[in-house]
Formats: C-alpha cells, sequence, structure tokens
C-alpha cells in the first residue's frame, strides 16, 4: 500500500471538502430540524463528478477509484453525516450495482443520468420483517409473460421517496432455498409502485429513509439485472464495496467530531488554563487520535483490495465495525468535553453524536460484521 495520497485523491478531496463548506454548512441544522433532503444539492454534487465516481467515462462518469471515493464521502461527513450518507448510497448501492451487475443496455440507460446526478438512486433490499435474514423476503416477483410482477414493501430505503430509479432485490423462489432472489431495476412512475412512510430518525435526518411499495408492479424483464437467482449473490457482492461506504461516512463523522472537541478544548478555559491541559480532556483526545487512525488504516486497506480487484470481504466488514464503533466512542467524548454545550444544538458535536449510531446499524449491523469475520476466519 502507498500511503501518501496523489494529487488526484487531493484534488478530489478539495473539491469535495470545498463544496460541503459553501453549499452544505451554513444549511446543516435547518435540515437536520426539518428533514429537509437536499436533492437539488446533490444534483450539483453530480456536476462535479461526485455522483458517479466508479463509473467509467464512457458512461459519463468520473473512472475514479476508491481512495477517491473515500476522500470525497470523509470531507463532506464531516461537514455532514446526512449529505455523506445520501452521497455514499447513491454511488456504491444502486449506480454501483447496475455498473457491477447490469448488462451493456442497462448501463447505457441508467448510468449516465446516475453519474451527472440528474437521476437520483435507491438500492431495496431490507423489508420490515427481514433484515438481515434476507432469504425469508417476502417482497415476491413473479412472471407473467415477458413481464415480471412484483409485490410487497421494501423499508429503511435511501432516497426511497425522491430516487427516479430503484434496484430491488426480489424473491422469485421459495423462501429459504439458495437462489432464490432476482435483482430489478424499476423506474419511478412505474404503476404499482410507490413511496410509503418517511422514516422520523434519531439522526441522518437530511437523507431522506423511507418504504418502497410495490402493488402489482409490472416491469418488462428487460429490467433484470443479471441471471434468475443471482439478485443475493449481487447483493452480497455490493455489500462488501457498500461497507467500505459506511465505514469512510463513519470515518469522517468521527473526524468531524475531533476536531470540533479539539478546537474547543483549547479555546475553552477552566481554572485559567484551556481545558485541554488536564489530563482528564487530553487522554481523551489521545485516545480519540489513536482510533481514528486505526480506523483509517483499516479503510485504506479494504480500499487498496477493492482497487486491485481483490476480495474484500473481510477487510471491509473489519473497517465497516471498526470504523463505526470508533464513530459512536469520538463523537461521545467530543460531547463530554463540550460540557453542557455538547447537549445543546447550538454546537456541531450533538449531531455528530445522533449520526454516528446509524453507521453501527446500516448496511449490516456491528453484530453481523462480527460474523462475517468470524466466517472468513473459521474457513
Amino acid at each position: 500500500m502507498d500511503f501518501k495520497q496523489n494529487e488526484i485523491t487531493q484534488q478530489v478531496a478539495q473539491v469535495a471538502k470545498d463544496f460541503a463548506h459553501k453549499h452544505i454548512k451554513p444549511h446543516v441544522m435547518e435540515w437536520d430540524e426539518t428533514q429537509h433532503f437536499p436533492k437539488d444539492v446533490l444534483q450539483e454534487m453530480g456536476k462535479l463528478g461526485l455522483m458517479g465516481m466508479f463509473v467509467p467515462e464512457e458512461y459519463g462518469g468520473s473512472g475514479f477509484n476508491y481512495y477517491e471515493y473515500v476522500a470525497a464521502i470523509v470531507e463532506t461527513a464531516k461537514v455532514c453525516g446526512s449529505v455523506g450518507l445520501s452521497l455514499a448510497a447513491h454511488n456504491s448501492l444502486c449506480t454501483g450495482h447496475i455498473l457491477y451487475c447490469a448488462n451493456e443496455d442497462q448501463k447505457k440507460k441508467y448510468l449516465p443520468k446516475l453519474a451527472s446526478g440528474e437521476w437520483i438512486g435507491a438500492w431495496g433490499l431490507t423489508e420490515p420483517n427481514t433484515g438481515s435474514d434476507a432469504g425469508n423476503m417476502q417482497t415476491t416477483a413473479v412472471k407473467d409473460g415477458d413481464d415480471w410482477v412484483l409485490n410487497g414493501t421494501k423499508c429503511w430505503i435511501t432516497h426511497g421517496i425522491s430516487a427516479e430509479v430503484a434496484v430491488v432485490i426480489a424473491r422469485t423462489g421459495e423462501p429459504r432455498v439458495s437462489g432464490n432472489s432476482t435483482a430489478f431495476i424499476v423506474e419511478r412512475g412505474t404503476p404499482g409502485f410507490k413511496a410509503g412512510k418517511k422514516e422520523n430518525k434519531l439522526g441522518m435526518r437530511a437523507s431522506e429513509t423511507s418504504e418502497m411499495i410495490f402493488d402489482n408492479c409490472r416491469i418488462p424483464d428487460a429490467n433484470r439485472i443479471g441471471k434468475v437467482g443471482d439478485g443475493f449473490r449481487q447483493a452480497l457482492k455490493i455489500l462488501d464495496g457498500g461497507r467500505i461506504s459506511i465505514a469512510a461516512l463513519s470515518l469522517g463523522i468521527a473526524k468531524g467530531a475531533f476536531e470540533a472537541a479539539l478546537k474547543y478544548s483549547q479555546e475553552r478555559h477552566q481554572f485559567d488554563q484551556p481545558i485541554a491541559n488536564f489530563q482528564g480532556i487530553s487522554f481523551k483526545l489521545a485516545d480519540m487520535a489513536t482510533e481514528i487512525a486505526a480506523a483509517e488504516l483499516l479503510i485504506m486497506k479494504a480500499a487498496d483490495l477493492k482497487n486491485r480487484g481483490e476480495k474484500v470481504t473481510e477487510a471491509g466488514a473489519m473497517a465497516k465495525y471498526y470504523a463505526s464503533e470508533v464513530a459512536v466512542r469520538v463523537s461521545n467524548d467530543a460531547v463530554q468535553i463540550f460540557g453542557g454545550y455538547g447537549y445543546t444544538k447550538d454546537f456541531p458535536v450533538e449531531k455528530y453524536y445522533r449520526d454516528s449510531k446509524l453507521c453501527t446499524i446500516g448496511e449490516g449491523t456491528s453484530e453481523i460484521q462480527k460474523i462475517v469475520i468470524a466466517r472468513e476466519q473459521l474457513k
């Protein structure tokens, strides 16, 4: 691994940082309070090449690698975890699924619109009663002539209301049977496809999360991605990369919380000196900085493997598991360093604290990551 950032990675990081400070930071708390999803901001990010980061230039994308991707998410999440989450979900889930698993016609049709930000993407796997138990999903797709008819509900879907297109995994076989699901591309406006309940969340409130409902939703077989029965295998492949996304999101939140706490500890005086001089505070800062550095190394290892086309299942799970837990610990300590001020919305750390928890849940809980890591070790 080369630990020195190349010029392109530095430039992408700077572009994301400048955009976040100019167009996102002034509105962070307003969007959080009102649960406003700033779709127009994501579309503007598309103009900078941040919405199709892996997509090759031939499909209208930026053709970046995972180093650039991680850098963009980190810089965005340092300012707002919600926008960082939406950026990650769009790139790695919906767009990523079409990029890595779809046929050439599907890529040419959908990737340019997704990469430009003209269209926002959603990805539907989770259901109300089948979170990690995806083999028992209740959303079904039944073949009817040259079409498929989808019925069921997906939940916890990022951009479930506003996305113009969604990749949906539906059961096409019997429950709990290997190869029982298939992935489909469903466009907004298709009869029988509608948005359901929008979730009122603890954190990540400006990243839209809702149900997607399918009621005799008829789509052509041309919208099927890959082979019948290959949906869950495709989903696992997408989640391997997606976990690097959530790890990067966690890292950005942790860095944002740490930088705020570090600055405050040097400005806040008690007993005629900065509170950073006290061991109780300085040792917290030392632990925070060390854990952030360790998380970053795990993320860069996973990104390096992904860039080289090697298996990333274990490395991605380790990075996601550790970085997400670090984000929670660091943001918790940041609130503690701020004291009473940290518990108010006048200072930024309470939002980092609320946003961080989602990182230990989304795209596989910490417990699921432990299962993945243990299985890889026991092979």
